[in-house]
């Protein structure tokens, strides 16, 4: 499509974004009494359907189709969306290793609804049909597999396949002529580097660990990360500060919580721009990440309820809104 082909669904996706949760609905949710409560602020506000049940899951599930649901009407390349489903399709590929290599709960540790199944990745494992999977999974797939079964060694076969994931994140972002994309890739590369390396530094883990673990990426150099975290936190925070991501740093001093809250709103920052651009599909991906980090956000909102945690701990843990 042409900028002015996206102007008519960009005015759908402004008008949709009016029901987008802000900070002050989030906090009147956190305001709730308990996990019912909140359930019933969210079916007040039309997330569900009439026919959902009123569970966190099903409420939850509803609304992530709901959004896909809303971008397919506008008949846009949905291409241009794939790689946003990348984290959820190589999460399937480890639970589909697991459950061939080891057994477990059939089907309910799959994250749906992706473009190859659960069920579909978990019989291409047991058969090792590898060659049905995208090329970007398929090596990833098959050595994850066989370190599993040789080595039992679930930690390697996850940093396996998420450093696959990263990788193709990455080789998506690049090849983009999406800036949006682009954007997305490089913002979600190098936020999981500086994760996987703050926690490497604080658990002790060797070079070859972090050499098998981060991705390359443009605005961190992996050489200079690595050493930084065989170095120690003090020399992540350094590094940081000196590379554009002083705001990390500031934010791993404060705290744990403080530093996750961080990274999860990188992603956020990264994509507001996209509220005052008219012409491209920018505003249709940005839209499609601010309904996957609200939703996340009432994820962890209902959890704390279910579990009875104090409204403090919530709030340090809130996440910024789109809008």
């Amino acid at each position: 499509m042409s900028d002015t082909q996206y102007t008519s669904a960009v005015a759908r996706i402004r008008a949709l974004e009016v029901f987008l949760f802000s900070a002050a609905t989030i906090g009147q949710l956190m305001a709730c009494r308990d996990e019912e409560s909140c359930l019933r602020f969210l079916a007040d506000h039309g997330w569900g359907g009439a026919d959902t049940p009123l569970t966190a899951d099903a409420i939850l599930a509803r609304e992530k189709e709901k959004t896909w649901e809303t971008i397919r009407e506008m008949h846009v390349d949905m291409r241009i969306f794939d790689v946003l489903s990348y984290a959820d399709q190589f999460h399937n590929l480890k639970a589909a290793i697991k459950e061939a290599c080891t057994g477990g709960s059939r089907g309910r540790i799959y994250i749906a609804p992706t473009a190859i199944s659960g069920e579909e990745l978990a019989r291409i494992i047991r058969e090792k049909d590898y060659d049905a999977l995208p090329a970007n999974m398929r090596e990833a797939a098959r050595k994850a597999t066989e370190a599993l079964l040789h080595t039992g060694d679930g930690q390697l076969c996850d940093i396996i396949v998420d450093r696959a994931a990263l990788d193709a994140i990455m080789a998506a972002g690049r090849a983009s002529k999406a800036q949006i994309v682009r954007a997305y890739a490089e913002v979600t590369v190098a936020v999981a580097n500086i994760r996987i390396a703050v926690r490497a530094a604080k658990t002790g883990k060797s070079r070859e660990f972090l050499k098998r673990a981060l991705a390359s990426c443009d605005s961190l150099r992996v050489e200079q990360l690595t050493q930084a975290a065989l170095s120690g936190t003090d020399a992540i925070l350094e590094y940081l500060e000196s590379c554009g991501y002083a705001e990390g740093a500031e934010a791993l001093r404060l705290s744990s919580s403080a530093f996750e809250r961080w990274c999860d709103n990188c992603l956020i920052r990264a994509v507001q721009p996209q509220k005052y651009n008219a012409f491209s599909v920018g505003p249709l991906v940005a839209y499609v990440i601010a309904r996957e980090n609200e939703i996340k956000t009432v994820r962890m909102i209902l959890i704390c309820k279910q579990n009875g945690l104090p409204d403090e701990f919530i709030r340090e843990r809130i996440r910024e809104m789109y809008v």
